[in-house]
């Protein structure tokens, strides 16, 4: 497929971002002409592909690492959006990077993680993207803050951008191991909640930081129902300029995409509709039941925090707090509850709790 003038262009853009799955690829870095083009023809064989990415310029962790070709590989994805018709995407930092993105036709833009962490940094691609009729995609921040990303979303509106979406690429976490950026689904389905009007983009490449997990990440991201993807591919994996280690070939993309269980949002049989019906009854009776059972508690609470009040005790008692843990977890790993979701329960019910003694240490 060539796309031949700009109308046109702009028409498989449209397309592209309507499409769902909306199937993103392309190297990490554009690192030579030949390299860029060579990634294009690949994918576009591969028939899955959506729109084309590179890395433009590389926001790196630390000076000396490869920081991106620069401005001069925008004509090389120019060219290669002109051999296969493929809408172009690179990632912007500052207003400069906009007009030279702009300059270029590069048909879609993305603010990355690194941007999305700084409020000034997004209002100076806002203020660059003004008047502009292009869409922006979002990356979340490195860390885990919805309201910088909800900000950064705000910010892009407010310029007058009408096509906005979500990439969630995982947050940086502390001690971290099987994932390279951990990807908190919690963070990005509140983020789904809050927006449902804007589509969401997985980035399972930043999440996992090596290949051999893609699918699985890629797979669960499908199952909640996120509107697309972001893979990173190269034509030389190993010997990428950087991530090498995240990045496949345009052809396992391929396999990958092809691979995918591809669920839909709704169906129109009856049958299953009364089914879920009946059964989401039952979640909220029981929900309803747990409502009160937590209420009791915070009773409870608000009794021993006038026990404390009365003996000048502290609210926390943190042998009390291990033992309750260490309690639930017994108890929920037999009712097949993980560890994980004991913990983030029982940590809110005690901050709840905590709230409750401490209004009564303070009336």
């Amino acid at each position: 497929m060539q796309a031949t003038d700009a109308t046109n262009m702009k028409e498989v853009t449209q397309q592209a971002w309507n499409k769902k799955p909306m199937i993103i690829s392309g190297p990490c870095s554009a690192e030579t002409e030949a390299q860029v083009i060579e990634t294009a023809q690949r994918l576009a064989n591969t028939g899955k592909v959506d729109v084309l990415r590179a890395g433009i310029w590389k926001p790196r962790t630390k000076p000396g690492m490869f920081e991106g070709i620069g401005a001069k590989g925008l004509p090389w994805l120019q060219q290669a959006k002109k051999l296969t018709g493929l809408p172009t995407t690179v990632e912007i930092a500052t207003g400069k990077q906009v007009e030279d993105a702009l300059t270029f036709d590069v048909d879609i833009l993305w603010i990355g993680a690194r941007t999305t962490v700084n409020p000034f940094s997004v209002q100076e691609v806002a203020d660059a993207l003004r008047g502009v009729d292009i869409p922006v995609l979002i990356k979340n921040p490195i860390n885990p803050d919805l309201e910088l990303w909800s900000g950064a979303v705000e910010r892009v509106a407010r310029a007058g951008v009408k096509q906005i979406g979500l990439i969630h690429r995982g947050f940086s976490s502390y001690g971290n191991t099987e994932y390279r950026n951990a990807p908190m689904w919690h963070l990005a389905i509140e983020m789904k909640r809050r927006n449902p009007e804007l589509k969401i983009i997985n980035d399972p490449s930043h999440i996992c930081g090596r290949r051999d997990i893609l699918m699985d990440v890629a797979q669960k991201a499908i199952d909640l129902d996120f509107d697309g993807l972001m893979i990173e591919s190269h034509i030389d994996p190993d010997n990428a300029w950087s991530d090498a280690k995240q990045q496949v070939t345009p052809e396992r993309l391929g396999e990958m995409i092809s691979s995918i269980i591809w669920r839909s949002e709704d169906t129109a049989s009856q049958e299953y509709h009364a089914a879920l019906e009946k059964l989401r009854q039952q979640i909220n009776h029981l929900d309803d039941e747990l409502m009160q059972i937590l209420s009791q508690r915070m009773k409870i609470a608000e009794k021993i925090g006038e026990y404390k009040k009365n003996n000048n005790i502290t609210i926390l008692q943190t042998n009390r707090w291990n033992e309750i843990l260490e309690r639930a977890f017994v108890k929920g790993e037999k009712q097949g509850l993980s560890k994980e979701f004991i913990t983030r329960y029982f940590d809110a019910v005690h901050m709840e709790s905590i709230n409750h003694q401490n209004k009564i240490m303070n009336a």
